[in-house]
């Protein structure tokens, strides 16, 4: 075993070295059977019809839209693309978008000719939510959509169906990613995520959050320790959801980072206890452990960003299997939601070995 890397700790009297190992799984969780769950997921790829219309005939070919693509076409021109409901406006801008990313829609041609495996993925993810939350009403229709790189990459329409913007599913060595403007807007940690995989993956995400009801993780007031958990009950239920998909692609880590991660657990627990971290609320000291980032510069550059979120998912891995509820069902994950996270902190006795 080897350290790759090492690095002071701010406020902890000893060196943490995160170790990059192979970590041996533990014995496997049960999976529900759920392949006799019946789920409806059409394939809507509202990008073709777009793209196809002339230009010269634009105020027709919208109508058109509007009509085959009831509800969505009004969506994508006044929320995705911005544009003031105005018929001047929507027809000018419009066309500009049209042009602007005729190419950008050229490149997803090829590697969405077929999106069969996202959307079976899917439509996976889906029949586990009907097993565990079975009056969720479940979206039957998978849209897709090219967009501008500014704008979403999956989301629940008002309609209740998902949509994915393909513009940023194009592979992490687009050459367009690469750009000075679009490294701006995402830099590489995030421009890595840019892979099919990521499909199924975020739009889990966007329903795991609308399960939660929205709740905002990071309210003001709200401890590290309360936010840390938030995140952590998400990916909770999002592993439930997708038992079969990689903890990476979960939490956003590389599979080195998770790694780092698990053989080091104690020691990052350890950095928060002696920090006195936990309880701590002022934005400005524990947004670097909640928030999104190329890594957690406290604890060194080896540590990924938003390590709160691995350490609320082992407080909440270690509550279920203190409390008993490893045998998960309806009741067991609508509980965990609505436990606030203080009470399943307190009941966690969370203590790394």
């Amino acid at each position: 075993m080897m350290a790759i890397k090492s690095f002071s700790v701010l406020r902890l009297s000893v060196a943490i070295s995160f170790v990059f190992l192979m970590v041996a799984c533990g014995k496997k969780k049960a999976v529900p059977d759920v392949s006799n769950i019946k789920v409806e997921l059409q394939p809507i790829r509202f990008e073709q019809d777009f793209f196809a219309l002339d230009t010269n005939h634009l105020d027709a070919g919208l109508q058109g839209l509007y009509e085959k693509h009831k509800g969505f076409s009004q969506d994508f021109l006044y929320n995705i693309l911005g544009i003031p409901p105005q018929p001047d406006s929507v027809m000018a801008n419009a066309k500009l978008f049209l042009t602007t990313y005729s190419n950008i829609y050229k490149a997803t041609t090829q590697p969405f000719a077929n999106i069969s495996l996202p959307l079976a993925d899917v439509k996976k993810g889906l029949q586990y939510v009907h097993y565990y939350f079975p009056k969720y009403p479940l979206p039957q229709k998978l849209i897709t959509f090219v967009g501008p790189f500014n704008s979403y990459s999956s989301i629940i329409t008002p309609d209740n169906s998902l949509a994915v913007g393909l513009q940023l599913y194009l592979g992490k060595q687009y050459p367009v990613y690469q750009s000075e403007e679009l490294q701006v807007m995402y830099p590489s940690f995030i421009a890595r995520r840019f892979e099919q995989p990521y499909i199924a993956i975020n739009c889990m995400k966007n329903i795991v959050d609308d399960l939660f009801g929205s709740l905002q993780s990071k309210k003001k007031g709200e401890q590290l320790i309360e936010q840390m958990i938030e995140q952590g009950k998400r990916l909770y239920v999002l592993d439930a959801l997708m038992p079969n998909a990689a903890d990476s692609l979960k939490t956003g880590y590389t599979q080195e980072q998770l790694d780092g991660c698990i053989a080091n657990e104690k020691n990052i627990w350890a950095f928060f206890l002696q920090g006195d971290l936990l309880y701590q609320t002022d934005p400005a000291i524990i947004s670097s452990y909640v928030t999104d980032g190329p890594k957690t510069s406290e604890l060194g550059d080896a540590c990924p960003g938003d390590i709160g979120q691995f350490v609320g998912w082992q407080i909440v891995k270690h509550w279920m299997e203190k409390t008993k509820q490893t045998n998960l069902d309806a009741t067991v994950l609508a509980k965990l939601i609505a436990i606030p996270a203080k009470t399943l902190f307190e009941e966690a006795k969370y203590k790394p070995k």
